[in-house]
């Protein structure tokens, strides 16, 4: 049985296409790369030279970070303050008017601060003496950026992390938008956060033959539903929403971007990273989500699919919404974002919400860019947006995440009428 109703009314990221808002869906609507090459490690030695790394990030640049706290921060933790202060701001909220009682985070990662334990281990592999940095610990564990947001704005509500590979944020927001349901909250600072971009985040994922190694075609390596594809492209940053009670918004005059209509959440329980080839898991997830917002398949105006670029991944979510949907698969817009973004594992279900509430809001459908040759298993009736974005009114978005293990996640955005 739904409870009360759950709005965004404040949004924030900083991400491969922008350190902010603006950045992100201007780039977003123009189908920029977020490619480069790493400049953070030698990666001579490995198959993978590239990512889709955040640009100039420096954190004497955002004052929500304190500089002197920096130090004994991962990167991921600062990436989740950085959005979530853009978000808060952007929700006009007066912290001194709400129940800090009754406002709550909940932030996913999946992988935490991978980089710091990397660091942390390097140094004591080659040192004489068994030595750590007090705050190793604090660094790496995935639920501290939850904390440190709470600490931060005084948040002393419902307060953790959330991880399930790639569909970790879609369960974070997920969560969130339970609490708020259920009564118990009326703010919540939901999203992921991600860092992985280090010789333990490629080396690892080189191993499992996931990410792309086409090294000479960089920019355009994350190709979702082209035959050429093979494998994503390793993704960085974070995304922050402002979830809040439709009373409790619409009594301080609030900006309401969307509504969370409804959500889904399946298990393939199949294979830890091979998708069911006949999509069910997802078609289920996807079917849980309309069913939980009151809606129909022919309600559907976007859909932002997981769309990693991988061989077996994009097939499966295709064969999945034309099982669904029916008809109304041919009626509906895809595209992936990750073909710019990269893969931002644990954070990339909080920026692809990011995505969809910014084309209900502008009636854009960002590209699936870097599409070259057909694959004979792909249906291109489908409208794939492929290469260039579109323009067409949009009532109702979903966005799907798929991850190791089989955890499925979708969630269904409404425009507020």
């Amino acid at each position: 049985m739904r409870g009360k109703r759950v709005v965004i009314t404040g949004i924030g990221t900083i991400n491969p296409l922008g350190n902010n808002i603006p950045e992100f869906f201007r780039n977003l609507d123009e189908g920029k790369s977020g490619a480069s090459l790493i400049d953070r490690f030698d990666t001579s030695l490995f198959k993978t030279h590239f990512a889709c790394q955040v640009q100039n990030f420096d954190t004497r640049n955002f004052p929500a970070i304190d500089i002197k706290e920096a130090r004994k921060t991962d990167l991921f933790t600062q990436f989740a303050i950085v959005a979530a202060d853009e978000a808060l701001k952007d929700s006009k909220i007066d912290l001194e008017e709400i129940d800090l009682k009754r406002a709550g985070v909940v932030i996913g990662s999946g992988v935490g601060g991978l980089c710091s334990l990397e660091s942390e281990m390097k140094d004591y592999s080659e040192g004489q003496v068994p030595r750590f940095s007090p705050f190793l610990i604090t660094r790496f564990i995935s639920n501290i950026a939850s904390g440190q947001i709470a600490i931060k704005y005084g948040f002393r509500g419902p307060n953790f992390g959330v991880t399930s590979a790639c569909a970790t944020s879609a369960h974070a927001i997920t969560r969130a938008c339970v609490e708020i349901q259920s009564g118990r909250v009326d703010v919540m600072i939901t999203g992921g956060s991600e860092a992985p971009i280090c010789a333990l985040g490629i080396g690892g994922f080189n191993a499992s033959r996931a990410i792309s190694v086409r090294n000479d075609e960089y920019l355009t390596a994350s190709r979702p539903f082209d035959k050429t594809r093979d494998g994503f492209v390793m993704g960085e940053g974070a995304a922050a929403l402002i979830m809040e009670e439709y009373e409790h918004a619409v009594r301080r005059g609030a900006h309401i971007y969307a509504e969370i209509a409804g959500s889904g959440m399946t298990c393939d329980a199949y294979h830890i990273t091979a998708p069911r080839p006949d999509g069910e898991g997802a078609a289920d997830a996807m079917m849980y989500a309309l069913k939980d917002a009151g809606l129909t398949t022919s309600d559907v105006d976007y859909i932002n699919v997981h769309g990693t670029s991988t061989v077996l991944g994009d097939l499966a979510e295709l064969n999945a919404i034309k099982t669904l949907f029916g008809d109304d698969a041919f009626k509906v817009n895809i595209s992936s974002t990750k073909s710019m973004t990269g893969h931002l594992l644990g954070a990339a279900g909080a920026v692809e919400a990011l995505a969809c509430i910014h084309a209900i809001e502008s009636g854009i459908v960002p590209p699936t860019i870097n599409f070259k040759e057909e694959d004979e298993n792909i249906d291109y009736r489908l409208n794939l947006t492929l290469n260039e974005r579109q323009e067409r009114k949009i009532d109702v978005a979903m966005s799907n995440n798929f991850g190791f293990g089989g955890q499925n996640a979708c969630l269904v955005f409404k425009k507020i009428n």
